[in-house]
C-alpha cells in the first residue's frame, strides 16, 4: 500500500511541473494590451459595442459610463434591455438622452429556441452598422484607451477575433480562492499558448471582451449558431476558430475589471446557468471531474496528516507544488497570497457546485436563469 501511495504521488508530481512549466512560460510571453500603442492606427474603423443586460441596475451606471468615457473616435454603444424587472431600463434610457452614441433596446417577449442574452446580442448585432464588433457584459469597467489599443493589436496582427482576460474583483478571500482555482483550469482547458495556432483546436472566448469582425460574426452564423449555449462566450469562439477564423487572447488585466459575484452564495446560484453546461451535459464528466480535484488537489492535504513515512515526504512535496501553481495564478490575477492557502476548499466548492447545478438540471428539467426555465431536451440540442 505504500507504493501505491508513493507511485499516486508521483504522478501528481509529474503533472504538476508540467502544467508549472507550461503555464510559466506561457505568461512570459503573454501579450499585455497596456504594451499595445493606442495611437498606430490612421484611420480607426467604426467599431460597434454590444452589451446584454437584463436587471443590472446595481453596475450598469458605472459599466456604461466607461464605455461613454472610451476616447475611441468611431464608435456606437447599443445595449439591449433584455426583459429587465429592476431599473436597469429606466437607468439606460436616462443616460441615452442627449447622447447620439448611444442605443437602447428594449426586448419585451423572448422568441422561442433563445436564450435571453445570447438573443440580446444577436438583435443588438443586426442593427450594428461597425465593421467590428465588441461583445461585452453589463456590468465590464473599461480604461480610457481600452478599445484602440484592442483594435490596433487587431489590425496589426491581421486577427478576426482578440478576446481579452479581465482582472476579476471579488470582496472575499474564499472568492478569490475560488477565481485562482477557476483561473487555473481554464488555463489548461483553453490552452492559451495554441490559441493562435491555425492548426490547433485550441480556441477562446470571454464575455468581458469578445472583438470579433463582423464578416466572421456573420459567416459563423452569428449567435443563431450557439443560441442555446450558457457558455456562450466560449462557444463563440469555439465557431470562430473552427471556421479557420484568427484567433488569438490577450492580458488586459490592467486596463479591463470586472466585478464578479459578491458572494460565495451568489457565485453558487450563478453558475447554476454553465457549471453542467460546460460539461455537456454529462453526469459521466461531473464525476470524472470530481475525482480528478479529489485525487490531485485535495486529498494530498488529507494524506500528510494520515499517512506517515516516505508517502507523506512526498505528499510534503506535492502541496508546495499546489501552491506553488496556485501562488502564479494569484500573481497573474492579482490576488492576495493568502487566497492561495484557500485553494484546497475552492476545489470541494467547485465540486458542490457541479453536483448541485446537475442535480437542480434534472430536477427543474433544464436550466432556470434570470428567471426564465430553459429545458435540457431543448439545450442538448445545441451541441457546438
Amino acid at each position: 500500500m505504500v507504493w501505491f501511495w508513493i507511485v499516486l504521488a508521483t504522478v501528481n508530481l509529474l503533472l504538476l511541473f508540467g502544467t508549472i512549466i507550461v503555464c510559466a512560460n506561457w505568461s512570459r510571453h503573454a501579450v499585455s494590451l497596456h504594451d499595445v500603442s493606442a495611437d498606430a492606427i490612421e484611420k480607426w474603423p467604426l467599431v460597434s459595442i454590444v452589451v446584454a443586460a437584463r436587471n443590472e441596475q446595481r453596475d450598469i451606471e458605472v459599466a456604461l459610463r466607461s464605455l461613454l468615457s472610451l476616447d475611441y473616435c468611431n464608435l456606437e454603444i447599443i445595449v439591449v434591455d433584455d426583459r429587465s424587472t429592476d431599473d436597469t431600463g429606466k437607468i439606460l434610457d436616462r443616460l441615452a438622452e442627449g447622447n447620439s452614441r448611444l442605443l437602447i433596446q428594449h426586448v419585451v417577449d423572448l422568441p422561442s429556441g433563445w436564450i435571453g442574452k445570447n438573443h440580446a446580442l444577436y438583435s443588438g448585432a443586426r442593427v450594428a452598422r461597425g465593421d467590428l464588433l465588441l461583445f461585452t457584459d453589463a456590468d465590464v469597467v473599461m480604461e480610457v484607451t481600452t478599445l484602440r489599443r484592442a483594435v490596433t493589436y487587431l489590425l496589426e496582427n491581421n486577427l478576426d477575433h482578440p478576446a481579452l482576460a479581465p482582472r476579476i474583483d471579488v470582496p472575499s478571500r474564499m472568492l478569490q480562492a475560488f477565481v485562482v482555482l477557476f483561473l487555473n483550469l481554464f488555463v489548461l482547458y483553453i490552452r492559451p499558448w495554441r490559441i493562435s495556432d491555425p492548426n490547433s483546436s485550441a480556441h477562446v472566448g470571454i464575455g468581458a471582451f469578445n472583438l470579433v469582425r463582423k464578416t466572421a460574426y456573420q459567416e459563423v452564423g452569428t449567435h443563431r449558431t450557439i443560441a442555446l449555449r450558457p457558455d456562450d462566450d466560449l462557444k463563440l469562439g469555439k465557431i470562430i476558430k473552427q471556421q479557420g477564423f484568427r484567433q488569438d487572447i490577450v492580458d488586459g488585466i490592467e486596463l479591463v475589471r470586472v466585478p464578479w459575484y459578491a458572494s460565495v452564495a451568489e457565485l453558487v446560484s450563478g453558475m447554476e446557468k454553465n457549471a453542467f453546461s460546460g460539461v455537456e451535459y454529462s453526469v459521466f464528466a461531473v464525476i470524472g471531474i470530481s475525482v480528478l480535484l479529489l485525487v490531485f488537489m485535495i486529498w494530498p492535504f488529507v494524506a500528510v496528516v494520515i499517512l506517515s513515512g516516505l508517502p507523506r515526504f512526498f505528499y510534503i512535496i506535492v502541496i508546495a507544488l499546489l501552491w506553488t501553481q496556485a501562488w502564479l495564478a494569484a500573481r497573474s490575477a492579482r490576488m492576495p497570497w493568502q487566497a492561495v492557502v484557500l485553494c484546497p476548499l475552492a476545489a470541494l466548492l467547485l465540486i458542490w457546485i457541479q453536483w448541485r447545478a446537475m442535480c437542480l438540471t434534472y430536477v427543474r428539467g433544464g436550466i432556470v436563469w434570470r428567471d426564465t426555465l430553459y429545458p435540457l431536451s431543448e439545450l442538448r440540442k445545441n451541441r457546438v
